[in-house]
């Protein structure tokens, strides 16, 4: 193992673990969002939909623990480069180019962070029932005996928590632009032609995602799903 912590500790084995860690969040991203969208197909869909994942039992922990596994490597990976960055260049740069890409990276830094929060938030909230029990409380055929639907259109009913859901999509967004376009770099591509395209291409996709999110966070407030009775 000694080996893998020098390579990760490595300037080349740091990207190629952020490529690596950003690529499989990026799958279960997107993996969560084609799950949710059931919520428009109505309660008897997305309550089948929590149910199945419910049912996973040990695989689904397993895929969770998984998961926060590698969030945590993705952010330590992240802070660490981020202040090798700075001890290797103490003096001011002198040009733009290098000015915003150093924004860049603290901002994809505190971007990473903000997110950690709502991950804590979001599982609090819908997993564990913490923050609003009440909604929790719901009881049906969705996952662990719980009404899923009833549980993420009450929440979606109140204008803070829709705001906050919101909010945090938009952070998703830049996140998710400059992650696509780091690993474009890390993987040799982000050059020439290429490079327009990428950029181009690295807005859409963050829009869909976030935009899916956004949608989602809205739909009750909007009318466009009708709260559970």
């Amino acid at each position: 193992m000694t080996w893998l912590f020098d390579f990760w500790r490595s300037s080349i084995g740091g990207k190629v673990t952020m490529a690596v860690t950003g690529l499989l969040l990026f799958g279960f991203v997107v993996a969560h969002l084609l799950g949710n969208l059931q919520l428009f197909a109505g309660p008897e869909r997305l309550n089948a939909y929590a149910k199945m994942l419910a049912d996973s039992g040990a695989l689904l922990w397993v895929a969770r623990i998984g998961l926060l596994v590698v969030f945590v490597v993705h952010v330590v990976t992240a802070i660490r480069l981020s202040r090798a960055n700075k001890s290797a260049r103490p003096v001011a740069y002198q040009h733009e180019d290098t000015v915003q890409a150093t924004f860049a990276s603290r901002s994809m830094v505190f971007s990473g962070l903000s997110l950690l929060a709502f991950v804590v938030y979001h599982l609090l909230h819908f997993t564990f029932g913490v923050t609003n029990p009440e909604h929790f409380a719901r009881k049906g055929v969705g996952a662990g005996g719980h009404d899923v639907y009833a549980m993420v259109t009450t929440s979606f009913a109140v204008p803070a928590i829709a705001i906050a859901y919101a909010a945090f999509q938009i952070v998703l967004f830049l996140h998710l632009r400059h992650g696509i376009q780091s690993l474009a770099q890390t993987l040799g591509l982000n050059h020439g032609r290429l490079t327009p395209l990428i950029g181009k291409l690295s807005v859409l996709l963050a829009a869909l995602i976030a935009g899916g999110n956004l949608l989602l966070a809205l739909s009750v407030q909007l009318g466009v799903v009708k709260v559970a009775s």
